[in-house]
């Protein structure tokens, strides 16, 4: 029997932490910036929680359950 393979694109924009929530980068971060306000792409820094919904669908996407 093959083993399951991880989704090449979920692994690259999600990381889980030791208590099992997904985590992910904003979007709106990457190109277009001088149009954007300093506030706005501050706010966009970091990571955030992916919502419960999604974060399920994310964990089957990195192999896990």
């Amino acid at each position: 029997m093959p083993k399951n393979k991880t989704h090449s694109g979920a692994k690259k924009r999600f990381k889980l932490t030791g208590s099992g929530k997904v985590l992910h980068e904003r979007t709106n971060k990457r190109h277009l910036l001088e149009g954007k306000s300093s506030r706005r792409t501050r706010r966009l820094d970091g990571v955030s929680e992916l919502a419960p919904g999604d974060s399920k669908t994310a964990k089957r996407l990195l192999g896990l359950r």
